[in-house]
């Protein structure tokens, strides 16, 4: 799926988590099987470290991805996943089902978040890079600005 997905990232973007999930739920199958066959349809959600990308995937295969449907900010929570087999989203854009085998991607994608949204307590200070493109940036007491450092050596990163 990571590799389906390539075609559509920007320059320099950075793949952090990509899973399945389906439009479905699958326990309609208790109820008859014709109803998954003609209400389904897959998605391919790709986590970057700049946005969110729900994919179009198809029907009856979880793997490819045709188009983008939507993109959503980077700071969309997935999770939490609730361990049950299939966990129901609604934070991306639509109801999706998605199944106990991603949920490592989902934990994944939303620790990502978290430490990159965390800022230092201390004014004016240097820390890590809540985008991760360089080793650091600076924190000047309520925003992250423009300036960065990598290997020693500073220049600027507009966020």
């Amino acid at each position: 799926m990571r590799a389906n997905a390539a075609p559509y990232l920007q320059p320099g973007e950075t793949v952090q988590a990509v899973f399945a999930a389906q439009t479905t739920s699958q326990w309609f199958a208790l109820i008859s099987y014709w109803i998954i066959i003609i209400t389904n349809a897959y998605r391919v959600v790709v986590v970057t470290d700049r946005r969110i990308m729900v994919c179009k995937s198809g029907r009856f295969r979880m793997t490819p991805v045709n188009s983008v449907l939507r993109e959503l900010p980077r700071a969309t929570r997935i999770g939490p996943f609730d361990g049950r087999l299939w966990y129901k989203s609604e934070s991306l854009g639509e109801r999706l089902y998605i199944a106990r085998r991603f949920q490592k991607d989902i934990d994944l994608a939303d620790s990502m978040l978290a430490g990159a949204q965390a800022a230092p307590a201390s004014a004016g200070t240097w820390a890590a890079d809540p985008s991760g493109r360089h080793e650091q940036r600076y924190w000047d007491g309520s925003v992250w600005t423009e300036h960065v450092q990598s290997g020693g050596v500073q220049s600027t990163d507009p966020i």
